[in-house]
């Protein structure tokens, strides 16, 4: 059986694999469970520049700053979210 994390190629980056301080903007996303649409009705939407704030010290949960405010997601969901850096002017 395949995981989300074996579906991406190794030049896709999600939320799940930023670094705290980094920012990145969300290119597309992937599966329209009802936990990802919920997640895309605060905010996290194609073209949103969201930073990472940290993370737990097991890795899990991911904190995120977007539009100011601060939003706590599993990695399984930020996985959902591909992702450039900010600067790369793409």
């Amino acid at each position: 059986m395949r995981t989300r994390a074996s579906l991406m190629t190794d030049t896709e980056h999600s939320l799940a694999t930023m670094k705290p301080g980094e920012t990145a903007v969300i290119e597309e996303i992937r599966g329209l469970d009802p936990h990802v649409q919920r997640l895309m009705s605060l905010g996290l939407v194609e073209g949103a520049i969201v930073e990472m704030a940290s993370r737990a010290l097991g890795g899990d949960p991911l904190e995120f700053r977007l539009f100011g405010c601060g939003i706590s997601l599993r990695r399984e969901q930020a996985e959902a979210f591909l992702v450039s850096p900010a600067g790369s002017g793409v």
